[in-house]
């Protein structure tokens, strides 16, 4: 475990938007008017993996950490095979920063949030996407871990309580790295619904899998990647099986030929929740 002092942030802000057909739900930091960032979070999480991050630097800029449709408190879609994939994503994340009136902004995204990053910087928010940050996660996506978030994405297991439910969290995001007890329950309150039956379970729509049945080729993006000109910095978990070695220096050579930053002591993904993490993206967002 890091010897890094605990960051213990307080509660966001939380607002909600509509957004083509959804209502979008977000967490809030910081003061409007001030440099903004949005910050997205991975394929089953919720934008309140973000609460240290953001807290950290909310002093200098105005973070907007949204819930992806299908997660957390934004609307689920009717219709999962047409809208849970990247392109919908990006529509929506444009539709968010129209919504908002955020002309230019930086963009920190972990995973998924990483990947729809790369599909947005190389696509239609091209000239609005100002600096990327990329947390572990490439324009191309290792056989492996593929299989297995496709075997335990779609069946989300129920918990009697919420320590269950930690030590759950506890085993399959070990690999993120340094938590301290007082973090993993913060995951744990941050990610569950009850179910009618009173158990718990994680705040998602089991049916976000469907993206990576109905469109496997998704996370396939290197030509998206190659369009990005925002300067670029990636991280990556030493450990990373998502982000492969040879892939993050690949990044590191095309494209916007991204800054790769290693991170020690954890795999997929950097959890950001660390200060020595924090300041590597203070930096970078301040340049």
């Amino acid at each position: 475990m890091s010897s890094e002092a605990e960051i213990v942030p307080g509660r966001p802000r939380s607002g909600y938007c509509r957004v083509g057909a959804w209502e979008m739900h977000y967490s809030e930091w910081g003061r409007p008017g001030a440099p903004p960032v949005i910050l997205w979070h991975g394929l089953a999480r919720s934008g309140r993996d973000f609460d240290v991050l953001a807290h950290s630097l909310a002093d200098r800029f105005h973070l907007i950490a949204p819930d992806t449709i299908g997660r957390g408190l934004s609307q689920w879609s009717d219709n999962p095979d047409a809208d849970y994939c990247l392109a919908v994503y990006v529509e929506t994340a444009r539709g968010l920063a129209d919504a908002l009136g955020l002309s230019s902004f930086a963009w920190v995204g972990t995973s998924m949030g990483g990947a729809i990053g790369i599909r947005a910087a190389g696509g239609i928010l091209k000239h609005r996407i100002s600096r990327l940050v990329i947390n572990d996660i490439g324009p191309t996506f290792p056989p492996a871990p593929f299989e297995r978030i496709k075997a335990y994405v779609g069946s989300p297991p129920e918990f009697a309580t919420v320590a269950e439910m930690t030590d759950y969290f506890k085993t399959i995001y070990k690999p993120f790295g340094w938590h301290s007890e007082a973090q993993w329950r913060h995951m744990a309150e941050t990610s569950l619904r009850r179910l009618p039956n009173g158990r718990l379970t994680t705040h998602y729509d089991p049916a976000i899998v469907r993206q990576l049945f109905a469109h496997p080729a998704d996370y396939e993006q290197w030509e998206s990647y190659d369009r990005i000109t925002a300067p670029t910095l990636v991280l990556r978990g030493v450990e990373s099986d998502l982000l492969l070695a040879d892939t993050a220096r690949a990044m590191g050579e095309r494209g916007p030929r991204a800054r790769i930053v290693e991170v020690g002591g954890c795999g997929h993904a950097p959890a950001l929740n660390v200060e020595s993490q924090i300041r590597v993206i203070r930096d970078f967002l301040s340049a």
